[in-house]
Parts: C-alpha cells; sequence; structure tokens
C-alpha cells in the first residue's frame, strides 16, 4: 500500500524549549561542536542515528521533552547556546572591521550555484561543487561577509549508490519533503508563499517557490518548482541534480539564473535585506542571471543593451571549474532559440544578443562559460595551475594577447576548518570550537606548543580506530544490501586493523581521476596490502555519474578486485553512497590521502585540503591545489609522465611510480617507530603539514581573496558605472564606440631603441624606447602606449616580457625609460592597448595593435 501524499507533521516543543527550534534551523550547528553537544545530551543514541537536530526534535518522545522543560540545568544551557547563536549573528566581524576602512564595501554579494553541500541533513549536493560552495558560505558566514546563496531545491536530490552483486552501480533517488529539512518557507505579508515566476514558450510560464535556509549569517535561497499551477513538466524541473536531458538542464539553469535573480529581488523586498551589488557565480551554470539583469536595466528605459551591459558586466564575478573543453555546459542554438526566441523571457532583451553572448567555434552551440565570461567583468579559475590552464582554453576570446594576459586569474580553493577538522584534533592542538577558519586573524591553525609527538600518534591511531570501525559497518551494510546473508558475513568483522598504514582514495568517478590507477599491477598492489611487515590498506569510495558507463565500470573493475581474493579484501574496500558524513571519517582517520588524476584535468580536488587539516599527507599527482602546495615534505608529489602521448603507456609508468612511492618511501617512513611505538620521521610531516597548510587551505583564505581582490573592486567600479543615472556606463558606451570606429586604423608607424651614452648594450643598463603612432583620432588618455621586452626566440616570440608605459613628448610621438632585464638575444615591440578606468584589464576589450 502506498501513500498518494506525504507531509509532515512538526513536533509540539513546550515554550520552555522554544529556543531549540532556532539552533536547529540554523545550519551554524554543523560546525559548531557545543550546540551539537546540547542536543546530543537529550538523547545521545538518537542523536547519533539521526544527526540532524530539526528531525531529533519530531522523533523525541514527548514526554522527553517535558522532563527536559523541566531540568532547570539543560534550559540554562539552551539559554547560553541561543545568546552564543545571537551574538555569532550580530557581533562585528572582520568585514565588518574591514568595511569601518573603506569608503566603499558591497552591503550583499550574491552567490549562484546549482548545488550546495552544508550537510547531509540538507541533501542538495552531489560532490566536489556543492561542497565548495557550502563552505564558502560558511566561511563567508564566519568573516561576516552579507552573501546570499542561490540555487534549485531538488526534490529527489542526487542519488542514493548501490552495489548490485556483480559490482554494478545502482541508482536509487530518496524523494525529500522541504517540510523536513532545515528550511523556512518564505511567505508574501499576506502569508501566502512567495513566487517568482519565469517565462516558458508556448505562452506557459514556470512559477518556483523560495525556501530559505539559515548558515549562520548566510542566506541560502532554493527554488522549487514543485508547486500548484505548474504543469507536471515544469513541477519536474528541480526533481533531480544533473538528470534529464539538454531540455531539462537548460529549464534548470534558466530558473537557477534568472528565476535565481528574481528570488534575489523578491526575497530582499519582503524582508529588508539590502539588495545584492556584486553577483558571483560559481560556475557557468547560473548565467543567465547576467541576461536578467540587463533585462531590469533596460526595463527603465534610457539605456541601450551595451550600455546595460557595462554595468552589468563591472558587478559580475565568474568563477569556472572546468579544464577541459568538455566540462562545459553546451547546447544546440535551437535550443537556446527556443527559449528566448519570442521575447517572453526577457522583454528588453534581444534574443540575437543572448544568442551573441554564447557564441563560440562551433556556430551551432551555445556555450554556458563564453557567456559567463563575456558577462563578467573578473573571472578567476580555482587553483593557479588551473588559471594558467583557463588561460590557454579561452584564449581565443582575446586574441592578439599573449596567454598570460588573458583576464582569467586564480583563487585557489579552501576548505571550512570548523566543518571537516575532528574536534578532537582541534581540542589536541589548543584551539577552541572556531579557531580552525575562525575569522580572528585569519592564520587558520594555531598549534599549542606544549603538544608532544605521543599525544598526537594516539589521536591519529584513535582517529585511524574510528574509520576501521566505519569501514567494518559500512561493509557489512553494503555487503547486505548487495543480497548477501548476514550469516556469511562475519568476516567483515576482521577487515581492516587500527595499526595498519591507511590510504584514502574518494571522489567522483569521472575515467580522468583514474579510479583504477592502483590496479594497473594486480599483483604489485597485492604484494603491497598483505605485505608481512608494512602492510597498506586502502579505503576506496565515489560515486560515478548516473549517465556515465565508463565510471560504473571503473567501479566495477575495482570492486572485482576486491570480491575476488578473501584475503585482499581483509585490506581493500569499497564502500558505496560517498557522501558527507562518510567523507568526515575518511579525512580524519585515513594515514595517506590518494588523488592521481591525469595532470592538468583537476581543477582543484579539495578532499586532500581537507584530509591535510587532519594529520593525513597527500599523495597526489601534481595538480589542482597540489602542484603549488606541495613542498617536499608535507607529502608526496607523484611523477607525472608529461610529453607521454600513449594513455595507457603513461598509466603504466605513473602508477609504477606510485608503488614505488607506497612501498619504498611512504610504508617504512609509517612503520619505523622509536622505543616507544611512535614514528617520528612521520610525525616530523604531519606537524610540518599542520603548521603550513593549515593556513593555506581554509576556506576563509580563499572569502578573503574574493572580498579583496574580486568582490570590493566589482563594487567600486559598478558604483562608478551606474551613479547619476548610469553615466559611467553611458560615457563608457561611448569610449567604447569612438574606439570601435578608430580602431581599425591604429598603428604604430615605427620604433627605435635607444642606449644613452653607449654603444653596446649591457643587462641592467637603461634605455630608452621612442615611438611614432598614428592613434586615429583618439586622445592619448584613451590608449595605453607600452614598450614590450622580452627573450626572444628563433620565431621572435617574446618571452619573459617587461611592459612599460610609454609617455606621450609630442603629438604622436611616445617614449619609455626601461632597464635591460636579461642577457642574451633580446627583442622589443610596441603597442597600444584601451585604456579606460571602468576596465578591469586592458586585455578586457580583446583590442591590441603592435609594431
Amino acid at each position: 500500500m502506498r501513500a498518494v501524499r506525504r507531509f509532515t507533521v512538526h513536533a509540539r516543543i513546550p515554550d520552555q524549549l522554544a529556543g531549540l527550534t532556532a539552533l536547529a534551523t540554523n545550519l551554524r550547528w554543523t560546525w559548531h561542536p557545543p550546540t551539537r553537544d546540547l542536543f546530543a545530551s537529550m538523547d545521545d543514541a538518537l542523536f547519533r542515528r539521526i544527526r540532524d537536530p530539526l528531525r531529533m526534535l519530531t522523533e523525541m518522545p514527548a514526554d522527553r521533552l517535558d522532563e527536559l522543560a523541566r531540568d532547570e540545568a539543560f534550559l540554562k544551557r539552551t539559554r547560553d547556546a541561543v545568546d552564543g547563536l545571537h551574538r555569532y549573528l550580530t557581533e562585528p566581524r572582520w568585514y565588518q572591521r574591514l568595511a569601518a576602512d573603506r569608503e566603499r564595501v558591497p552591503a550583499a554579494v550574491a552567490y549562484f550555484s546549482m548545488e550546495f553541500g552544508v550537510h547531509e541533513a540538507l541533501p542538495n549536493y552531489s560532490g566536489g561543487l556543492g561542497v565548495l560552495a557550502g563552505d564558502h558560505l560558511k566561511a563567508a558566514s564566519d568573516l561576516g561577509v552579507p552573501i546570499i546563496g542561490v540555487g534549485p531545491l531538488y526534490r529527489a536530490g542526487y542519488f542514493r549508490q548501490a552495489l548490485s552483486l556483480d559490482g554494478w552501480q545502482v541508482e536509487h533517488y530518496p524523494v525529500i519533503d522541504p517540510d523536513g529539512l532545515p528550511l523556512e518557507l518564505v511567505t508574501e505579508e499576506s502569508g501566502r508563499p512567495a513566487l517568482v515566476s519565469v517565462a516558458m514558450p508556448g505562452g506557459r510560464e514556470l512559477r518556483a517557490q523560495l525556501w530559505k535556509a539559515s548558515v549562520g549569517r548566510a542566506v541560502l535561497l532554493l527554488l522549487d518548482t514543485d508547486v500548484d499551477g505548474n504543469d507536471d513538466d515544469l513541477r519536474r524541473i528541480t526533481d533531480r541534480l544533473y538528470g534529464g536531458d539538454a531540455d531539462h538542464r537548460i529549464r534548470q539553469e534558466i530558473l537557477a539564473g534568472i528565476g535565481g535573480m528574481r528570488a534575489v529581488r523578491r526575497y530582499c523586498e519582503l524582508t529588508g535585506h539590502p539588495q545584492p551589488e556584486v553577483f558571483h557565480t560559481n560556475e557557468g551554470h547560473a548565467g543567465f542571471l547576467g541576461l536578467e539583469r540587463a533585462d531590469e536595466i533596460l526595463s527603465g528605459g534610457g539605456l541601450d543593451f551595451d550600455e546595460a551591459l557595462s554595468a552589468v558586466r563591472a558587478g559580475t564575478v565568474f568563477t569556472t571549474h572546468t579544464p577541459v573543453p568538455a566540462g562545459i555546459d553546451r547546447f544546440p542554438v535551437d535550443l537556446v532559440q527556443h527559449y528566448f526566441g519570442d521575447g517572453a523571457l526577457l522583454p528588453h532583451v534581444d534574443p540575437r544578443r543572448v544568442l551573441a553572448l554564447g557564441a563560440e567555434d562551433n556556430p551551432g552551440m551555445f556555450n554556458m562559460a563564453h557567456m559567463g565570461l563575456r558577462l563578467a567583468q573578473r573571472a578567476n579559475g580555482v587553483s593557479a595551475l588551473h588559471g594558467r590552464v583557463s588561460r590557454r582554453m579561452f584564449a581565443g576570446l582575446w586574441p592578439g594577447f599573449d596567454v598570460d594576459e588573458v583576464p582569467v586569474r586564480s583563487v585557489t580553493n579552501g576548505v571550512h576548518g570548523p566543518t571537516w577538522v575532528a574536534r578532537e584534533m582541534t581540542a589536541l592542538l589548543g584551539g577552541n570550537d572556531e579557531e580552525w577558519g575562525h575569522e580572528g586573524d585569519g592564520n587558520g591553525t594555531r598549534i599549542a606548543a606544549d603538544v608532544t609527538d605521543e599525544q598526537l600518534w594516539a589521536l591519529r591511531r584513535e582517529l585511524r580506530s574510528n574509520l576501521v570501525g566505519e569501514v567494518r559497518r559500512r561493509a557489512r551494510e553494503a555487503w547486505l544490501q548487495r543480497g548477501a546473508s548476514a550469516l556469511e558475513l562475519g568476516w567483515t568483522d576482521r577487515i581492516f586493523d587500527p595499526d595498519v598504514l591507511t590510504v584514502g582514495f574518494a571522489r567522483r568517478v569521472p575515467t580522468y581521476k583514474r579510479l583504477t590507477l592502483m590496479l594497473r599491477d594486480p599483483e604489485r598492489l597485492r604484494a603491497l596490502l598483505l605485505d608481512e611487515h608494512r602492510p597498506i590498506q586502502i579505503v576506496v569510495a565515489g560515486k560515478s555519474h548516473p549517465a556515465d558507463e565508463g565510471g560504473k565500470a571503473l567501479i566495477q573493475q575495482i570492486v572485482r578486485f576486491i570480491d575476488g581474493d578473501p584475503e585482499v579484501r581483509r585490506r581493500i574496500v569499497f564502500l558505496p553512497d560517498y557522501g558527507m558524513q562518510m567523507a568526515r571519517y575518511l579525512y580524519r582517520g585515513c594515514d595517506v590521502w590518494l588523488n592521481n588524476p591525469t595532470r592538468p584535468l583537476e581543477a582543484c580536488g579539495t578532499s586532500g585540503m581537507k584530509a591535510a587539516l587532519n594529520g593525513c599527507l597527500n599523495l597526489s599527482t601534481s595538480d589542482g591545489w597540489w602542484d603549488e602546495f606541495y613542498d617536499g615534505s608535507n607529502g608526496w608529489a607523484i611523477p607525472t609522465a608529461d610529453g607521454v602521448t600513449d594513455p595507457l603507456q603513461r598509466d603504466d609508468l605513473e602508477a609504477a611510480a606510485l608503488y614505488d612511492l607506497l612501498g619504498q618511501q611512504i610504508a617504512p617512513l609509517f612503520y619505523d617507530r622509536d622505543e616507544r611505538g611512535v614514528p617520528k620521521g612521520w610525525l616530523s610531516r604531519v606537524w610540518h603539514t599542520l603548521r603550513t597548510l593549515g593556513p593555506s587551505v581554509q576556506a576563509s583564505r580563499m572569502v578573503r581573496e574574493y572580498v579583496e581582490s574580486y568582490y570590493l573592486p566589482a563594487a567600486e567600479t559598478v558604483a562608478e558605472a551606474t551613479a547619476d543615472g548610469y553615466a559611467g556606463s553611458r560615457a563608457f558606451h561611448d569610449y567604447r564606440t569612438r574606439l570601435e570606429v578608430a580602431w581599425p586604423r591604429v598603428r604604430v608607424a615605427d620604433t627605435e631603441l635607444l642606449a644613452d651614452g653607449s654603444e653596446t648594450f649591457v643587462v641592467g643598463a637603461d634605455v630608452r624606447v621612442r615611438a611614432r603612432v598614428d592613434l586615429a583620432g583618439l586622445d592619448d588618455a584613451d590608449v595605453e602606449v607600452q614598450a614590450v621586452v622580452g627573450r626572444v626566440g628563433d620565431t621572435d616570440d617574446l618571452a619573459d616580457v617587461v611592459h612599460v608605459a610609454m609617455e606621450p613628448v609630442e603629438r604622436g610621438v611616445f617614449e619609455a625609460r626601461l632597464r635591460l632585464p636579461h642577457a642574451g638575444a633580446l627583442g622589443y615591440t610596441v603597442r597600444v592597448l584601451p585604456r579606460h578606468r571602468l576596465l578591469a584589464s586592458p586585455a578586457e576589450l580583446g583590442k591590441v595593435v603592435s609594431a
């Protein structure tokens, strides 16, 4: 018998315990141990089973609640916790102190993402992108940054993973009820749900109601299309994360961008929250929000599209996470035309301008990343290496510029320490509940000087032992799901050992992450696992996209390797249904975190950061964040076979290097003990990791960088562009119009290099560069003329260049004095670039004239 409808009955909370509801609905409890302790004290077994205070209040027996309502000690703890939350939500923090010293800071920032991984109690994420977005909100909250997260609410979330008897991934989608989640329905003054509408083809209208989650001080708005009044197909738009075909996907992205923008506006109108001035898109999925903002401006009249676009770009930040073109969202142009062509979706925006923003080399495809870059004045990758990869990947949008000049910078991702660090580690190192990533001075870890190797090693063994218990429990559950009998699973109680070197590998399972690299030589892996004196045990976890048959085959391959040998399965396990709860055990309990993607296809890969904060050492190819943070003592870098074009040969070479590191360096160091059984050499690397990586991998560092290098400059630029009825945007449009007319005729007529007082050039000597430039009617102030000098090879291409601005010395003549930077063969040139106060980069307009 099946229910025809599901609904949630809320618990009756005694008035004396009303504060518990506020504590349970603000997700600060997910990274605040004292609040979790308060709920655990109500019923420890129930809390451990549910790990969700709001659900716990629903399931708590009424007589137990009444008993607690009479417990003065518990009531005092509750009042103290509520008071502590109030202080956290209202006291000035880093951002407020920053604002006191700055003339202008944004009153609010809107952060758009297709998924947010705050906690498993709000299952609205699939993996790294969502967890990063959740950590971004948490760190912004700790820092006091007024941020509003925006994205869809998925009624079935991301899939739950199980394994078939033969090791094949099986997906199922549990349906969630928003009323049972830590969410609040946003309502109008009348009490009716607040709705936003988005036009659909054929005269239809898509409606979405708004749910609000409180993530500390941050607001998270989630759009839900499962509402009365929507046709059945429209109700299903927010059914699943990353599900469906291209048509389903573009509907989700229209909702996220255009509907999300309207949701932010309506929420701020209803609540008095300041309207955002800066808009940050976490990947290109929500990129249509820039078109909605242009439509807003154009609806007021008096501006054309290009003038509005200047204001839109000024306030937009775009973060790309994609290291390969195949990972970019692209839609057939005909499909985009289907949704935008009749003008109902964005009445004031010409559909042809929409299509032009997403244009790429293939005229039949619309590129969401290209649109994101064209709608954002500031863009970044998510690690230093990924920034370089992104500049190469998108260089075609800025022809005439060297790759290094492409205006895509980088902000290396970070992780929210209070969420991921074991509280035992925080306590041992002398911290408090907010020390890891707390807004204070931003230095992350503050390690007490009197902590001994013996204490740290005892804690590491305790955390490893906790992981072993979880591995055994989950392995048994997985086999029961696969159809095994409980009577034949006694062996699961004996797998893994709390004293054996433990390696973790857990992530999504696309091909480039190479889940099965460790299987390139099965016998060699088996020898490492079963070594009599220095054994290794490996925990493997990860989900493959439901449509990725290749990824599922990789999972099956590793599961079959494990299943095929009773000895091997004592030392290696694949745990299905990887999620945030499992991740915490792995990050805290593993000794080594393995990451072996094909370089440079990993944009960042933050799982190793979370592990490092818990005293786990990284073993990774030089990709993502590890490429910039590996220093030779905080883990190991797997040598990469760069230049080998045969992927199978490359895998063989890098797998052999992996086996060598594990067997010849890592295991011997781990098992080399002193007379007290403590691995001094190993712990020296752990200490070094905690002290050096601790500050670098924090999400608080990441958010500070976004604020100081992106949000603040964007707020200043957008203020100048929009002041006095968009006077700045109008002036900039006039400038661009003059530039378009004149630029084809701008030329560098002739140049000369002069060495004052010498016939020879010596490194470090001062020289003058002089050039005659025809500006075709442009003013000197409209351009920047640069002298460029650098090393030169057979092709006359310049490298290791130095740029020096040239000054006008007479009409049409520019001159600069510079110091010769290198010995050897050098070359120089002179070039002309646009210059305007509303440009964030000289390369922004894609215009350059060289000699």
